[in-house]
């Protein structure tokens, strides 16, 4: 085992911060001296320490050094031959499996994506041939193109993620929401609902949702009940969460309620939809509960817009007075 394989190993086993030190001391070493590491190395200790960077979320350094491993990777179709590297063991087999070019401009992209430059993001994901691009890449073209208002291209991404994975349900959701017709989606899955055991809801899943997307909130309402009243997919937490956002919509505030308490009593770690639900709750007068419900999803995540928004709730009632959360910190 030589060093490189060292740091992958370490990569591997997710220690980052590890990693992260001992791929910028060797790039250090590697820039002071030339000679040191083979193009293939240094490759895969630019990629490595961007990897480590993302793990610790500096986007825009580790967009940079993705882009320096690009260009190291370039340099490898010019070298015929990997130049000796001193001080290093000769390499074992493992350690020619290089990091997929494809990969680093899939972590890239999402970069790209949590620095908000979405354009970017799309671009370094159409510089991709289609036939090299995975589900994942597909799928995150898809919901780029939808974001950006080009349907078309976002239609043809998701319809590949499922010619490749005909389960994956949240294209499926994509598809419907940009006005794919119930039938023609449920088409693409026929071949699994017929061979795998077990999925004669799916067909019954795939029309509620186009309901929903179409804004016929009753016939979606009803046949999300018939699903959910299923032995098999009874007390599902999405499905009651779709059906307590269903009645919101459709103005039936009490049995959203109902379904949203339900859903809360099914996992108490929910953060979907709590937002609708703690405005139901102010809108009941529920103060107190609306204080504790923001208090619970603080504690559960703050990067979620729900707990932020529930906050809010309590912040614009002048008749409730302020407390602190005592589980977050913060003044409600």
């Amino acid at each position: 085992m030589n060093v490189i394989d060292h740091v992958r190993d370490m990569a591997a086993a997710g220690l980052h911060s590890n990693v992260r030190l001992l791929s910028s001391l060797l790039l250090t070493m590697s820039n002071n001296n030339p000679e040191l590491f083979s193009p293939s190395q240094k490759y895969q200790l630019l990629v490595y320490h961007a990897d480590s960077l993302f793990h610790d979320k500096e986007y825009r350094n580790a967009v940079s050094k993705y882009t320096m491993a690009l260009q190291q990777k370039k340099a490898l179709s010019k070298t015929s031959k990997v130049r000796p590297s001193t001080g290093n063991s000769a390499s074992t087999p493992q350690s020619q499996c290089l990091p997929s070019e494809i990969e680093v401009k899939y972590k890239m992209a999402e970069c790209y994506t949590m620095l908000k430059q979405d354009k970017d993001a799309i671009a370094i994901l159409d510089g991709i041939p289609s036939r090299q691009r995975t589900p994942k890449i597909n799928m995150m073209l898809a919901n780029l193109y939808r974001k950006a208002g080009q349907e078309r291209p976002s239609v043809t991404s998701y319809k590949e993620v499922l010619r490749q994975c005909p389960l994956a349900l949240d294209a499926i959701l994509g598809l419907l929401s940009l006005s794919v017709k119930g039938a023609e989606v449920a088409s693409m899955t026929m071949n699994v609902i017929q061979t795998v055991p077990n999925l004669d809801w799916l067909s019954v899943w795939i029309k509620a949702y186009a309901f929903v997307h179409t804004g016929d909130n009753s016939r979606a309402i009803n046949t999300i009940c018939s699903l959910e009243k299923k032995s098999l997919l009874r007390d599902n937490v999405d499905l009651l969460g779709s059906l307590a956002d269903l009645y919101f919509r459709a103005g039936d505030n009490k049995n959203s309620v109902l379904k949203f308490e339900q859903a809360q009593m099914l996992d108490p770690y929910l953060i979907k939809g709590m937002d609708i639900y703690g405005y139901l709750l102010a809108r009941e007068g529920r103060l107190e509960d609306v204080e504790n419900l923001g208090c619970r999803l603080f504690n559960i995540s703050d990067q979620h817009a729900e707990p932020w928004v529930v906050s809010g709730k309590v912040k614009t009632q002048p008749q409730h007075k302020r407390r602190v959360c005592a589980t977050y910190g913060e003044v409600l």
